[in-house]
Formats: structure tokens, C-alpha cells, sequence
């Protein structure tokens, strides 16, 4: 044949595989007739041709000389295709040329002559230059003003957060709080415990919270007598009730309720008549005074609340031999607007849990122990005014403005006959739980908790405001949900039963489920008491989240006019925290406002439970803005740990937290060096961690989540096994602001002037060393496995 001809089957016009050779599409071979007959082959055939023409146009390349190919298909008619099919196509005109380059017969089958001298190849080359450099131009300066305008993606998405917060937070509502504590306070004349409880779990169903539940145990507890415990002064044979009125049947009726629950819960019971000795605050100064001075055998102390944990004092007043106590609270320690003189209240010697099962939860089958008292000593609360009584003090002790403490001479006697009355039942403790699960990380709770009242306890309205608070967190976070949203960590709301008789629901609860608690809770917030007077904002923190709330302090400052810089510190508190701080080792967060002369004045006077009434909190705050203020404080730090990737808890203050609990006046060596090793650890920990890891663009979820298991767990590496009767397991936490020093080491150094051995201060400095070695080590493990995580990767 002398012209070409080409065969493509109908397949390869789909895009299957293509080759290019210059062809006649006016020849047609023999035995492709049913091809080449057809119209759209032929045209396909002279669109490739043409494509082809101006692909070898390329400067330095003018044709190809086809000869030899031509003449090899018309030898070989049969193989046309199959040398068609050898070519794979590219994805541009440029990869179809680099592709026909690298063909093996390339050389064989194509011949280049010399390239046309074309004087519009350069033009045409140096205008394409200069557009490519403009647009390159043009791209960077787009580039940089995009990323100088648009935020981060880490600063888009923290503010797309605190937004998110904000609608929350913003449908919580003064009025709404005021009306539900109103409505809660109409139920405590309830016989039992089961009216509140249905109440709060029926209301938060309402809200859409899911899975709300009644948790029910069965504790001892120890309550008031049929009738109220009595004082005889032995000089005059007068008789009193705990308030100082005359035990007369007029005064008796007066008040009753309020001198049926002046008691002290699970003191031994029984009758008394001995010398009363004043032993002050009951520290062991007071006693090593007072043994020098007479025989404490058998004796009644004199005991002011404050300064000590009273199950602290009492354990001290009990090795020394004294048979009884009068506990109160001196005037001159109470803020000037709190008129509580003549007010009876009620303490709890109950460290923690039902009694009757020590460290086990009280659940069907558990063996139950016979502790009806938990001390030996006979232990009545008393009113201010009838201390005064017993001590003759005149009525005005004020002078120059200036507070006199109540004081009983040392050589002035006193004999007295105490009664105490008490009785001790099983009853049905119920908490009231409810869950919000997490949307990305489920089995991470963060726990919210409340108290609601019990029957048998003081009728003390503080419960009142600590249920409106959280019911109201419940209705504005819940609003949300309906919406869509979830936190990607589950909230748990738990309203506390028996927190009166030693935070019994909540200790029952934490046993019950203490393997699942232990490895999954991520933190606790407490709402107990929130309102205990209206000048301070009381911020109390773990360690680890104490950045976190100096945040949110800052910013209610910033939207009130008027605000006080607020101190955030890690010490005791009242309330169901307690088994979270001291056996789980939960980093906790608790607001309150107080009275600033109750945060000057001695601590633990939080330990005496006052019967309020709701006028009182009322008058505290009218208006519930106080309430509004705290719910929204609370929400928003719960929001943050419970919706946050990486947890807001910072490693790096827990190291100068133990840092700074070991400065004073005989510093150990051992101990300060262990702790800057802990601190070096927790500074690299911080650095290398938690920096990338809060930074999105180097966030990988396989590290987030093990960053956050460290981070959750670092301080259970401060409970210790032994300590004093009152004091902190975790002993990260101190007994008041005015103290630095790790606790444990404090006691052991008053214990020193009791006892000529040291053996004591020596354990205590063996306990922390264990802690601050604890976690050292375990910073440092977290570091390896994060290396080998990494090099794994690699």
C-alpha cells in the first residue's frame, strides 16, 4: 500500500489506552473494514492527528520522520493495534511526549532532524516567563494578607468554643433560680427522703436528662433524741438547754426543733458530772499548758470550734483522758453581721461513709459492723450565751471596738452534769444521678455534684440554693442538646444524700463504684453551699486546674463593675468533694461567696451546720445574682474540661505547689532536691506535650488521649495512707490559706511537743517523700512512652 492507515477500536476512544502515529485517515486496511467504516473513528483519528501536530512543535523539535513506522505497519498489517496499544496515555500533552520519549524502539522508530530556526520560539518562551513570575507574585502577596486577616485554625476553633459557651451560659437566669429554690424550700417538712428526691429526679427528667436514677443505700445513722440534751451547773443546780434557755416546759417548747438537732452525730451517749476545763482551741500548745496545770482524766473540755479540724482536736482530747466536751463557737471569731449567740447547731463525727461499713459500699449482703459511736467522748454542741454562762463572763466584752475571746480562768472551777441523747437507726440514704453522655470520649466523666436535704437532719436551707444551681446548668445546658450539640466528655449530676451525718450518699456512691470512678473520672465540681455570705467570691481549685479558674475569675472581673481580686487556693472544704479529693485523687474546683470576715477569721468554724432559714439566704442574696454568678462560673469550667481536646489541667503548677508546701524555717535538704527534679520533669512534660498537643496542626488523637490519662491521674500520686483523724489523704491540699506547709508535716511537728520521739515527724517526712517521688517517676514515664510512641512511629 503506498498511503498509511490506522485501526483503533471503539473502546479505546473512552479514554482506555491510546498511542499517537501520523496517519491517512482516507486508507482503510484490509480486515478492519467494520471500523474504519465508521465516520467518528475517522474524525477521532484526525482530531489525535492534529493534536499530535501541535504537540511536535515543542522549540528544538519540528517533525518526526514517520518513514520507518509507516513502512513497519504496512509490512505487518496484523500488529498495527497491538503497536497502538503499547502507548499509555498521560495526563497532559507534555507527559504524551515524555511518554512516546520513553518507549523502547523509540530510537528505531522515530528520527529527529534539525530543529527549524524559528525566531518566535523565544518570544513565545520569555512571554510565558513572565506570566508565570507575575502570577507567582501575585499568589504570594494573596497568600500573605489571607493569613494575616484569617485566624489560626487553633484561634477559630477557641473561639468558636467560647461562643458556644457563652449561648449556653447566657439562658441562665436570676429570676429562674430564685423561683426553683423557692419551690424546694416548701418540701423539707417532708417525713422522709423520698419526697425531695422524687422532686429533683422528675424535674431534671422534665429537662431531658437522660438516665436519671435514684441510688439508694442503706446506712446507719445517728439522730437526735426525743428530746434535747440538758447542762446542770453543779454550783447552782440551774438547768439549760444547748441555747442557755432554763430547761423549763415554756422554754422547751420554744424552738424545739432547733434544740432537737444541737448535737453531735455518732458522740458517745450518756450522763457526765465532772470539772470543765477550758482548753482554748484545743491545739497541742493548749494541751501541754493545760496537762502541766491538772489532771485531765475523765474531765469535760471546754472546746472552741476553729483553727483545726475538730475530729483532729477530738482525737487529741480523747488520748489525754477527758470524758467529755462542750464545743462552741466564740463571738469573736463570727463575722459582725452573723448574730449566732443564742443559735444552737449540729457537727458530724462521721469521717466519711455509713459507720457501719467502713470503706465498703452498704449495698445488699455487706457484713455491718456495731459502731453506734465513733468516739468515747460524750460531745455536745452549746450556744456562745451559755458559754458565757458557765464561764461568768459579763455581758460586754467589747472594748475600743476590740473583741475579747471567752476565756475560763485557769484557777477558777467549774463542775457541770452533761446529757446527751441520741439514738442511732438504719435508714435509706438516696442520691439522685442523671447523665449527659459525651459524644468522643464517653467513658470520661466529669461529675457535678450537689446536696439535697435529709429528713433527718438539720433543716439548714443551704441545700436549697445547691440544688437551684445545678438544676439550672441542667435546664441551660440541656437546651443545647435539643439543638444538636453534645460535649464530647459525659457529665454526670449527682444530687447527694446524708451529707449532713459525713457526706454519707456521696462516700457510698464512690465506694459502690470505685473501679470504674477511679479510672474514669476526669474531675469534680462542687456546688455545696454556694452562698455563705455576699461580700467574696471564695474560689477554692486542685492544683492542676488552679490556672483554669484564675481564667475564668478574671474574666466574671471584667464583665462587673465592681470586683475584688479573688485568691484561688487549695485547701479543705466542707462537702462531698471530700471522697473524690482523698481516695480518687480527682482534681476539684468549688465557688462560693463568703463573708470576708469569715475568710480572715479561723478556719473549719464550716464544720457547724446552723439551722438557716430561707429568709436567710435571701436576705444574703435577694436578687440571685450571687446564685447566677456561681452557676455560670461552674458552667463554664465544666464546659471547658468537659468539651476541651486537651484537658486544662496543668502539670507544671503541681510541681510548685510541692515546691512551695516545703519552704519554712528547717527546709529538708533531701526533700527540695527530690522536688526540683519533679520540677524539671514537669516542665519538659509541659514543653513537649502539652504544647504541640494543644496546637491542632500537630495534634494526633492516639497522643491527645494518652496526654490525657497522664494528666487526669497525676495527682493520685499525693494520697497517702495515713494521716491524722480530719486532715487530707491528698496532701496537696492544706487546712486553711494562712498555712503553706504540706499539712501532715505541720501536725507532726505539734506532735513533737507532746511526745519527747520524733518517730512521728519522721514518718510524716517519709509520706512525702513517697508522694514527691511518685510523681517524678511518673513524669518521667509518661516521657519515655511518649518517646517510644515515636520512634515506633518513625
Amino acid at each position: 500500500m503506498g498511503e498509511n492507515e490506522a485501526s483503533l477500536p471503539n473502546t479505546s476512544l473512552q479514554g482506555k489506552k491510546m498511542a499517537y502515529q501520523k496517519v491517512n485517515a482516507d486508507q482503510r486496511a484490509p480486515g478492519h473494514s467494520q471500523y474504519l467504516d465508521n465516520d467518528d473513528l475517522q474524525a477521532t483519528a484526525l482530531d489525535l492527528e492534529w493534536d499530535m501536530e501541535k504537540e511536535l512543535e515543542e522549540p528544538g523539535f519540528d517533525q518526526f520522520q514517520l518513514d520507518s513506522a509507516e513502512n513497519q505497519n504496512l509490512e505487518n498489517p496484523e500488529t498495527a493495534d497491538l503497536n497502538l496499544d503499547s502507548i499509555q496515555p498521560a495526563t497532559s500533552p507534555k507527559g504524551r511526549f515524555q511518554r512516546l520519549q520513553e518507549e523502547s524502539d523509540y530510537v528505531t522508530r522515530y528520527t529527529r532532524s534539525a530543529p527549524k530556526s524559528n525566531p518566535c520560539n523565544f518570544c513565545r518562551l520569555l512571554k510565558i516567563l513572565c506570566t508565570a513570575i507575575i502570577l507567582f507574585i501575585f499568589g504570594i502577596l494573596i497568600g500573605y494578607y489571607a493569613l494575616k486577616k484569617c485566624p489560626s485554625n487553633a484561634t477559630s476553633s477557641a473561639t468558636l468554643d467560647l461562643q458556644l459557651y457563652q449561648e449556653i451560659l447566657q439562658t441562665i437566669q436570676a429570676e429562674d433560680i430564685k423561683k426553683s429554690f423557692r419551690n424546694l424550700v416548701q418540701l423539707y417538712k417532708s417525713e422522709d427522703d423520698t419526697e425531695i428526691s422524687k422532686k429533683i429526679k422528675t424535674h431534671w427528667t422534665s429537662l431531658g436528662l437522660e438516665e436519671v436514677q435514684f441510688v439508694n443505700y442503706s446506712v446507719l445513722l445517728h439522730l437526735a433524741g426525743p428530746s434535747a440534751s440538758s447542762l446542770i451547773l453543779g454550783s447552782s443546780g440551774q438547768c439549760f438547754r444547748p441555747n442557755g434557755q432554763p430547761c423549763s416546759e415554756e422554754a422547751r417548747t420554744h424552738s424545739s426543733q432547733d434544740l432537737l438537732y444541737s448535737y453531735a452525730a455518732y458522740s458517745a451517749k450518756g450522763t457526765l458530772e465532772a470539772e470543765v476545763i477550758d482548753v482554748g482551741y484545743g491545739n497541742a500548745d493548749d494541751l501541754k499548758r493545760i496537762q502541766k496545770m491538772k489532771n485531765t482524766t475523765n474531765q469535760i473540755a471546754l472546746l472552741k470550734l476553729g483553727k483545726l479540724p475538730l475530729l483532729y482536736k477530738l482525737s487529741l482530747l480523747e488520748k489525754a483522758g477527758f470524758g467529755g466536751v462542750l464545743l462552741y463557737i466564740d463571738p469573736c471569731d463570727l463575722p459582725k453581721t452573723a448574730n449566732l449567740s443564742h443559735d444552737t447547731f449540729m457537727v458530724s463525727l462521721n469521717p466519711g461513709g455509713d459507720p457501719s461499713t467502713p470503706g465498703y459500699p452498704s449495698v445488699d449482703g455487706s457484713f455491718r459492723q456495731n459502731r453506734s459511736n465513733l468516739t468515747s467522748l460524750l460531745v455536745q454542741p452549746i450556744s456562745a450565751f451559755l458559754a458565757e454562762k458557765l464561764i461568768s463572763s459579763p455581758n460586754s466584752r467589747t472594748k475600743n471596738g476590740v473583741c475579747s475571746p471567752l476565756e475560763l480562768p485557769d484557777n477558777d472551777e467549774r463542775t457541770v452534769n452533761m446529757q446527751v441523747q441520741t439514738v442511732t437507726k438504719f435508714k435509706t440514704v438516696t442520691n439522685v444521678v442523671g447523665y449527659l453522655k459525651g459524644l468522643t470520649s464517653p467513658d470520661r466523666y466529669i461529675i457535678v455534684g450537689s446536696h439535697h436535704h435529709t429528713a433527718y437532719g438539720p433543716y439548714g436551707q443551704e441545700w436549697a440554693s445547691s440544688t437551684a444551681v445545678i438544676t439550672a446548668f441542667i435546664r441551660a445546658l440541656m437546651l443545647r442538646v435539643k439543638k444538636g450539640w453534645r460535649p464530647d466528655r459525659t457529665i454526670v449530676f449527682c444530687s447527694w444524700g446524708g451529707t449532713a451525718f459525713g457526706n454519707i450518699g456521696s462516700y457510698e456512691w464512690g465506694e459502690d463504684f470505685k473501679k470504674v470512678l477511679q479510672r474514669n473520672v476526669v474531675a469534680y465540681v462542687s456546688l455545696h453551699s454556694p452562698i455563705r455570705g455576699n461580700s467574696s467570691l471564695h474560689s477554692i481549685a486542685s492544683p492542676s486546674l488552679r490556672q483554669l479558674v484564675i481564667e475564668k475569675n478574671h474574666f466574671n472581673c471584667s464583665r462587673r463593675a465592681k470586683c475584688q481580686e479573688t485568691n484561688v487556693s487549695s485547701v479543705q472544704i466542707q462537702g462531698d468533694a471530700d471522697y473524690f479529693i482523698n481516695h480518687l485523687g480527682v482534681p476539684t474546683v468549688q465557688f462560693a461567696f463568703e463573708d470576708i470576715k469569715a475568710l480572715e477569721g479561723p478556719s473549719f468554724l464550716s464544720e457547724a451546720l446552723f439551722p438557716k432559714l430561707a429568709t436567710k439566704i435571701e436576705e444574703m442574696d435577694p436578687f440571685f445574682n450571687l446564685h447566677e454568678t456561681i452557676t455560670k462560673l461552674s458552667g463554664e469550667v465544666i464546659l471547658q474540661i468537659a468539651n476541651e481536646p486537651v484537658l486544662p489541667f496543668n502539670a507544671l503548677d503541681v510541681a510548685l505547689e510541692v515546691q512551695n508546701s516545703l519552704k519554712g524555717d528547717q527546709p529538708n535538704t533531701q526533700l527540695l532536691a527530690l522536688a526540683s527534679r519533679l520540677r524539671e520533669s514537669a516542665e519538659l512534660f509541659q514543653s513537649d506535650e502539652m504544647r504541640p498537643a494543644n496546637d491542632p496542626k500537630e495534634r494526633i488523637p492516639l497522643r491527645v488521649r494518652m496526654l490525657n490519662d497522664i494528666l487526669q491521674d497525676m495527682e493520685k500520686n499525693f494520697l497517702v495512707q495515713q494521716v491524722p483523724p480530719g486532715f487530707y489523704r491528698n496532701i496537696l491540699y492544706h487546712l486553711d490559706e494562712k498555712t503553706s506547709q504540706f499539712s501532715i508535716l505541720l501536725e507532726a511537728q505539734e506532735r513533737c511537743k507532746l511526745l519527747a520521739s520524733n518517730e512521728t515527724l519522721q514518718e510524716a517526712l517519709s509520706e512525702v517523700l513517697k508522694s514527691i517521688n511518685s510523681a517524678q517517676v511518673y513524669f518521667k514515664a509518661g516521657l519515655d512512652v511518649f518517646e517510644s510512641v515515636l520512634v515506633a512511629k518513625n
